[in-house]
């Protein structure tokens, strides 16, 4: 049984590697050419050529992450195929391979693409896609969002703080801070704005502050305005929460997700969209599985000679439907408030019932 799990793992494994390349490489050119209006613009020596393909390339994680998937599915279809037509599959079913051990081989290799999904998209990807971001604001300008920035909130005792980050640098300074503090009956307490900052561990050191503080008493209110070179302000917001805020939370990693989102409700703000990202960065890896299975009922099919293609694109159209599906539920869930886990969970669990149930069918029925 180990000749035939290393014969199928290594037909699956060439198959998803040429598929994966292939899409890889179609991507890299699509990426590079939407740069290249880019090139020669930005101050100083400008966006360059060699500036963009390192552009792009920081940005082969993402796509792998994005792609492995689907990969498979196409990988595997392909390989069971294949196997099915030529009567190879057929001589492995007589040669001991049962339908359980066929399920779980296929699910043995897809164990090990869901550990790689994981590994590129929460180790990899944000730290390449991050780079690529903050190499694109050195040459081309800052990352922001919208016309205001980003909007964050915290809680420090009976006091609450709002605070406003225009934008990230290329070094990932941040710039145009503004941090408003009030007061346990939420009046307006204290005001600092400061053109540019940088991160420290539970702090963030601001320069060229004004800081303006408001008071009242018997004799009226009181406004106190005094300017400082630099200023420590200490805070649980960390990089990683002022990154969430600016760019997209698909390609954070998945401690980070939870922690913000344990802020967001910990301060009373909505955080079902991390949530969701959350859950959907859990589940995500695991896609792979249902692949697998989705594959694995086309090596019990009958073909003709030169079927193979239909079935194949009917396979590939089926993974696509499964994307698909999977963005419409993300989108669906965050209007509509569905449980986050069951928004990211719902597609996989139906298209693993459908793959289970065409393979029950063609093996038991068949």
């Amino acid at each position: 049984m180990k000749t035939l799990r290393r014969l199928i793992h290594a037909e699956i494994i060439r198959a998803v590697g040429f598929v994966t390349v292939g899409f890889l490489a179609l991507f890299f050119f699509f990426d590079l050419v939407d740069e290249l209006p880019l090139i020669g613009r930005g101050g100083g020596a400008g966006y360059q050529f060699s500036q963009a393909l390192l552009y792009v390339a920081l940005l082969i994680p993402s796509h792998l992450y994005e792609l492995l998937p689907i990969a498979v599915l196409i990988g595997a279809v392909f390989v069971m195929s294949r196997l099915a037509q030529s009567s190879e599959f057929t001589i492995l079913r007589t040669s001991g391979l049962g339908p359980a051990l066929a399920l779980r081989t296929l699910l043995q290799i897809g164990l090990v693409f869901v550990a790689l999904t994981f590994v590129v998209g929460d180790y990899v990807a944000p730290q390449a896609d991050r780079a690529a971001q903050l190499l694109k604001a050195r040459f081309l300008g800052v990352i922001t969002v919208g016309q205001t920035g980003a909007w964050l909130k915290e809680r420090q005792g009976d006091a609450s703080v709002s605070v406003n980050v225009r934008a990230l640098a290329g070094d990932g300074s941040l710039l145009g801070v503004r941090i408003f503090e009030f007061d346990g009956n939420g009046r307006l307490r204290a005001q600092i704005q400061a053109p540019r900052g940088a991160f420290e561990p539970g702090a963030w050191v601001l320069f060229d502050v004004t800081r303006t503080r408001f008071s009242t008493g018997e004799r009226g209110a009181h406004v106190l305005r005094e300017s400082l070179p630099s200023w420590q302000w200490s805070t649980g917001l960390t990089a990683e929460m002022v990154a969430a805020a600016v760019l997209n939370p698909e390609r954070m990693k998945t401690w980070d997700l939870f922690t913000y989102q344990r802020h967001l409700k910990a301060n009373e703000q909505s955080a079902q969209r991390y949530e969701v990202a959350f859950w959907r960065k859990l589940f995500y890896p695991l896609s792979c599985l249902v692949m697998v299975v989705l594959a694995l009922p086309f090596g019990y099919l009958h073909f003709r000679s030169g079927s193979i293609t239909g079935y194949v694109f009917g396979g590939v159209m089926a993974g696509i439907s499964f994307f698909l599906l999977n963005n419409v539920f993300g989108f669906i869930g965050n209007v509509q408030n569905w449980q986050p886990w069951l928004t990211a969970a719902g597609p996989s669990l139906l298209y693993s019932l459908i793959s289970l149930a065409a393979f029950g069918w063609l093996v038991l029925r068949r």
